[in-house]
């Protein structure tokens, strides 16, 4: 396989293994060791190393079922043995009684380790819901 389709198969095997809510599987997906970070949507979810990341996840999990990834526009920029991926994807998931589908926008920084890729931090946002297309900053309505 080409390195492209290498790392796209690193996001695929994170999709399914989140959406199983297998946490061992997830956190192979990254390098061995504690040389791991992480941020997500919420506002105390900024993390390093493999114990913080899992917690993450674990509370990922408690709140929520993801049935699905819908990967849409993707960069994936390769520089030797480091890779970004930047990449627009939709959760589906559902949250106590509520089914929803969430936007998010990623970056995943990844290293080739013995001829595979694994992830050594991922990055979630939401785009600022007040910031009008074609402006650099949210304003205020």
């Amino acid at each position: 396989m080409s390195d492209l389709t290498d790392i796209q198969a690193t996001l695929d095997a994170y999709a399914a293994a989140y959406c199983a809510k297998d946490l061992d599987r997830l956190m192979a997906i990254f390098v061995d060791g504690d040389a791991i970070s992480l941020i997500g949507t919420g506002a105390d979810e900024l993390c390093s190393g493999r114990e913080q990341v899992a917690a993450v996840f674990a509370r990922n999990f408690r709140d929520a079922t993801t049935h699905g990834f819908d990967w849409g526009w993707t960069d994936i920029s390769i520089h030797g043995d480091a890779a970004t991926v930047a990449v627009a994807l939709t959760l589906s998931l559902t949250a106590g009684d509520k089914d929803m589908t969430v936007p998010l926008r990623w970056t995943v920084s990844l290293v080739r380790v013995g001829g595979a890729w694994k992830w050594v931090h991922r990055h979630a946002s939401v785009a600022a819901g007040g910031q009008e297309k074609g402006t650099a900053y949210p304003t205020a309505k």
